[in-house]
């Protein structure tokens, strides 16, 4: 077998990667549209320089909420964004998990009325289970971490 048949075979390289140029100005773009759970959470413990944005339900938001998170459904963003955040300060907003595309939504939203914005990979589902503090309506909480989403006996994941 030549090494064209086997590139043709070959599920993960069918289709070539990207030039690198091209690449990093994809891998780029998307740092521009989001920020990982961890980042998120150190720049809350220091001054952040944004606002994070819980775009779910009532109940859910009672459930469990990112401490200091405002609260703003998704449909309500059109109607009343402008009475809680600034334009000036970014916005960081966050649903439920990356089954759930909700924070894209309000991201798309905000993005619509003039906002900075960017989105929380992992929502409030991995916010848990890194080990973060959250909040419900009965007080503060924190889960211990899942070794599958966070290294054990360490804040930073070297990444």
């Amino acid at each position: 077998m030549t090494t064209t048949d086997s590139l043709t075979l070959n599920p993960v390289l069918r289709v070539a990667p990207a030039a690198p140029a091209e690449a990093a100005a994809y891998f780029r773009a998307g740092l521009a549209f989001h920020a990982d759970v961890s980042d998120v959470a150190a720049a809350l413990a220091a001054d952040p320089g944004f606002v994070v944005l819980d775009s779910r339900s009532t109940a859910a938001w009672d459930q469990g909420h990112i401490p200091g998170a405002v609260h703003l459904p998704t449909a309500l963003i059109p109607g009343q964004a402008g009475q809680l955040l600034d334009r000036s300060v970014p916005v960081v907003t966050y649903c439920w998990g990356p089954g759930c595309n909700g924070a894209t939504r309000a991201a798309l939203a905000l993005a619509e009325l003039g906002y900075q914005v960017k989105e929380m990979l992992g929502g409030f589902e991995y916010w848990v289970r890194e080990g973060f503090e959250f909040e419900t309506w009965e007080g503060r909480e924190r889960r211990t971490a899942d070794p599958l989403t966070a290294p054990a006996g360490s804040e930073d994941c070297g990444c």
